[in-house]
């Protein structure tokens, strides 16, 4: 059936062509050589990309674009598509060979990439990098563990990525994703003490509960969304054990990969989890309500504590929500489960093998990488008359300040001016080409403080480049295997059987092929670390 209904639009896309005349996809040859930047002549390249709702729907109505072009001589004919629309395009170009010169923001799977370079859709990129591209080269040069991740097993890069450093080890901003955001001011008007241990945070939020400190019964003492990043709880199954995070996988300080989901701490915070519901803290809608409401419901100041990577997005940056530490549980211990996450995203954009202009292309592309106009792909710009903007320019010292964000939710505000795509952010970068970002002081700040100190595992699992034999398997196991166990996680904390079905739990996750699924992540943990 998926082959038939793909054949039916790859004909509708070819009668469509047909018919309507449309142009090719892809740019015509140039014969330019040895090119400078800007070019005497204006020449137009043919990418497809992808960019926020909240974006202009042409990309060269953005500030960063018009420079470039005028800084390269380069126009770019933009074929543009937000949410889903996007995949089916850039899918369907790939198939029916109407591709053009370039994809940007791709967001191809490791799996995809490596099919549509052995289809010949993309072009190996090491060869362009080493003759045309400075800037890449010198970020490679300098922190050489990208290369590695960004290389397929056969030895060959199919796409160029995106790298945003903010802190290292422990301390990098991306440890942790889900902030647990308590009410300090229901606490204080409370007289209560903030929670140190898991028994305490449930006393707490059965005050909340009986004393309705939002009004009229609108009170909800916890919120999350089950099973979404940044938004689960299980920031509070450290105090049980090795935690939980958004992959389920940590890897333990003997260098063995787990599956937290079938540890014995997991079901005790199973337990503990489903004692709040009984006790109606948990929001009822925490099992099904999307971001939308999530974020209503906490503008309204109804959340007592809730999970996201910055409260600015959701309750705003005043001081009646701060960070909750860590919480020990009922044998004393106190873990941070680290989030399996770093600022590195492999697949930011891909040559077409439909590209007759690979010079002209791949230097346009390291511009991308040049500090300064990494720095605002990533952020936003300066100098917008029309709109807020993210930056000052420094000329004086050829850097950029971040200007205040005057209450604006730093996620939106940067999906309408920045544009994303391959880049590179170091370090080194801050202090010398740009500042930090408010927000990523503050919240690397709390990171350090709050976090860090009880972080126990020393390491993360790496973003390994599996090859399409394990990627297959992967992805064919983790089909069953992952919605199970989302599944019996939502079910366990609202009906407490936890207990009474974990022998038969764990032997379902045998049959789904749940060893199987450790050696592949085994393996490819211990590949990283040769």
């Amino acid at each position: 059936m998926k082959k038939f209904f793909s054949l039916i639009m790859v004909i509708v896309v070819l009668l469509l062509t047909a018919c309507g005349g449309e142009e090719v996809s892809h740019s015509e040859d140039y014969g330019l050589e040895n090119i400078s930047f800007p070019l005497e002549e204006t020449v137009t390249l043919k990418f497809m990309t992808s960019s926020s709702a909240m974006a202009p729907d042409d990309p060269n109505e953005k500030l960063i674009y018009q420079r470039l072009e005028e800084e390269t001589g380069v126009h770019i004919d933009w074929l543009n598509f937000t949410g889903e629309t996007f995949d089916e395009r850039r899918n369907l170009a790939l198939a029916t060979g109407e591709m053009p010169d370039a994809i940007k923001n791709a967001a191809f799977s490791d799996y995809e990439l490596l099919e549509y370079a052995n289809d010949g859709a993309i072009i190996p990129l090491n060869d362009l990098i080493d003759q045309y591209m400075p800037n890449l080269q010198a970020i490679l040069e300098h922190s050489p563990e990208y290369e590695a991740m960004m290389t397929a097993p056969d030895g060959n890069i199919y796409a160029f990525p995106w790298i945003e450093e903010l802190g290292e080890g422990r301390g990098s901003i991306h440890s942790v994703d889900n902030f647990p955001w308590i009410n300090v001011d229901w606490i204080e008007e409370l007289g209560l003490d903030m929670p140190q241990t898991t028994e305490e945070l449930k006393e707490v939020l059965i005050a909340f509960r009986d004393n309705d400190p939002a009004g009229d019964g609108q009170t909800i003492p916890m919120s999350f969304i089950i099973n979404d990043g940044g938004q689960d709880p299980g920031f509070l199954f450290g105090s049980f054990g090795y935690g939980d995070n958004w992959d389920h996988t940590v890897v333990t300080n003997n260098d063995e990969v787990i599956l937290t989901s079938m540890q014995e701490g997991y079901k005790d915070a199973i337990h503990f989890m489903n004692e709040l519901y009984d006790e109606q803290l948990i929001d009822i809608e925490a099992f099904e309500h999307d971001w939308p409401t999530y974020v209503a419901k906490g503008q309204e100041g109804r959340y007592g504590l809730y999970f996201t990577w910055d409260k600015g997005n959701i309750t705003g940056m005043g001081d009646d929500y701060d960070l909750m530490n860590p919480l020990a549980g009922p044998d004393g211990q106190i873990n941070v489960p680290r989030t399996n996450g770093m600022g590195f995203d492999r697949s930011r954009m891909v040559i077409t093998s439909a590209n007759e202009n690979l010079e002209l292309t791949a230097k346009w592309i390291d511009q991308l990488y040049d500090p300064l106009q990494s720095v605002q792909n990533n952020w936003g710009t300066y100098g917008d008359d029309e709109i807020q903007n993210i930056f000052e320019y420094d000329e004086e010292n050829e850097m950029l300040r971040h200007l205040p964000l005057d209450g604006a939710a730093p996620v939106e505000l940067r999906e309408k001016t920045s544009v994303g795509g391959p880049l590179a952010i170091l370090d080194k970068y801050y202090g010398d080409v740009t500042t930090m970002p408010d927000d990523a002081a503050w919240r690397l700040n709390l990171m350090d403080e709050v976090m860090v100190p009880y972080m126990q595992a020393d390491n993360i699992f790496p973003n390994v480049f599996f090859d399409n034999d394990e990627l297959d398997r992967l992805s064919t196991i983790e089909a069953d295997l992952i919605p199970y166990i989302h599944r019996k996680k939502a079910e366990w904390i609202t009906n407490g059987n936890a207990d009474a079905e974990w022998d038969a739990y764990l032997q379902e996750l045998d049959r789904l092929g749940v060893q199987e699924w450790l050696q592949i992540k085994q393996d490819g943990y211990d590949r990283s670390n040769e």
